[in-house]
């Protein structure tokens, strides 16, 4: 029992050091985790520049494998630190953090996939733990709410936006035909989206009087439908407005505790919680 409880001591040092941003050495580590992934997105940029990429290749190849093996010793650290090692694998950041790893060691197998580690971008969402941005998410989870409450309603408009582009762009195949580049239905109904959603490629373009009327109508029927969709989502958020307590503001629906359950990683715990919510584990033994 006593040769085990360093060991124990050592882990949980390591997983408050990893998986918390309370603590001064969480955040210590965490910051220079984002600077590390900052660097390492810079690079792949740098990389892509043929100019710099001459004079620096070497560097900047070197620089990728030193961040990548800190990276992977990183996720090696976070599958020893807690005690169910597959909840953490097989969860969101866990999945990322893999993927933003082994792209540097593919590149040894298969060329040019280094440029996959532009996935270590998503590690950044870290940053809400790190800088406490935690108080925004209340407004992010009402419009994320009021999007999913317009699926319906969103999809059944999307439908009928497909059913008009199919029609004028079969419309306007025989109207202009090859000569204007409309070479098949298909090719008139991509003309007819980038149209209808004011992109406008100018990669192809009618010449008959009327097939120019149409593209005018499906050019002005395009301002009403790109408002559609936007006053949907803004009538639900506005109702779900409405329904929230006027004593409760938004910063103080979400949470600031940081803290991941050793025993089975669950986080958003309540704030100045003792206890994991879900299996009752003490969170931090040490405090």
């Amino acid at each position: 029992m006593h040769d085990n409880q360093p060991k124990k001591n050592w882990r949980a040092k390591l997983h408050e050091i990893i998986y918390e941003a309370d603590t001064p050495a969480g955040k210590l580590f965490d910051v220079i985790l984002l600077i590390a992934i900052i660097a390492s997105i810079v690079f792949v940029m740098l990389e892509s520049i043929k100019e710099f990429d001459k004079d620096y290749h070497y560097f900047l190849v070197f620089a990728e494998w030193v961040i990548t093996i800190i990276f992977s010793i990183e996720y090696i650290l976070r599958i020893i630190s807690v005690k169910k090692p597959f909840k953490y694998i097989f969860s969101f950041y866990g999945i990322i953090d893999l993927l933003s790893t082994i792209p540097m060691y593919l590149s040894l197998i298969f060329a040019g996939t280094q440029v996959l580690i532009a996935l270590r971008a998503l590690r950044l969402l870290r940053v809400f733990r790190i800088l406490k941005l935690a108080r925004y998410v209340g407004a992010s989870n009402l419009l994320a709410n009021s999007l999913k409450a317009s699926r319906a309603k969103i999809f059944v408009f999307l439908f009928a936006v497909l059913i008009v582009s199919v029609i004028f762009g079969t419309v306007m195949y025989f109207i202009e035909g090859e000569p204007s580049g409309f070479t098949s239905i298909p090719v008139s109904v991509y003309w007819c989206i980038v149209t209808l959603t004011t992109v406008g490629f100018g990669d192809i373009a009618p010449i008959t009087p009327l097939g120019q009327f149409i593209a005018a109508l499906i050019m002005i029927l395009g301002y009403g439908i790109i408002a559609v969709p936007t006053g949907i989502v803004s009538a639900e958020y506005m109702s779900q407005t409405k329904g929230r307590v006027p004593q409760a503001p938004l910063h103080t629906e979400v949470d600031m505790n940081t803290e991941v359950c050793p025993n089975c990683s669950a986080q958003r715990h309540k704030d100045k919680a003792k206890f994991c919510y879900n299996c009752g584990h003490l969170l931090n033994p040490h405090s």
